[in-house]
């Protein structure tokens, strides 16, 4: 018995750049979906509308991460105890990521993925 398996490097390179854009859309989409639940605390706004980002630059490599770059915002994520003020977003709390993360959100990024990834390939 003979086989010959041909590889399209073309197509695998197309499917790995549809992956690699899909995977930064997704991580777009998480940040929309935290922002419009209002559920990061707010003052003025800087926090959430200024120095929240996706960090793209290993999305090549399957990486991308959602930055908020503050100086108070690791305490504020890691202290839900605090009395948060609830006039700019109602459902501001510590934690605001845990719902995508475990919580009752937590299959939104692999759907949001598959969708995306699906019309990115052109599959």
């Amino acid at each position: 018995m003979y086989i010959k398996v041909n590889m399209d490097n073309a197509a695998i390179a197309g499917l790995l750049s549809a992956a690699s854009r899909a995977l930064e859309k997704t991580a777009e989409a998480v940040k929309t979906e935290v922002i419009n639940a209002e559920v990061m605390p707010k003052a003025e706004g800087t926090m959430q509308d200024q120095s929240t980002s996706v960090v793209t630059d290993k999305s090549d490599l399957g990486e991308v991460s959602i930055n908020v770059d503050t100086d108070y915002a690791r305490r504020l994520y890691y202290h839900p105890e605090y009395n948060f003020r609830h006039d700019k977003n109602p459902n501001a709390r510590g934690e605001w990521f845990e719902p995508w993360i475990s919580g009752e959100k937590k299959d939104f990024a692999q759907k949001a993925f598959n969708k995306l990834y699906k019309r990115e390939a052109g599959l």
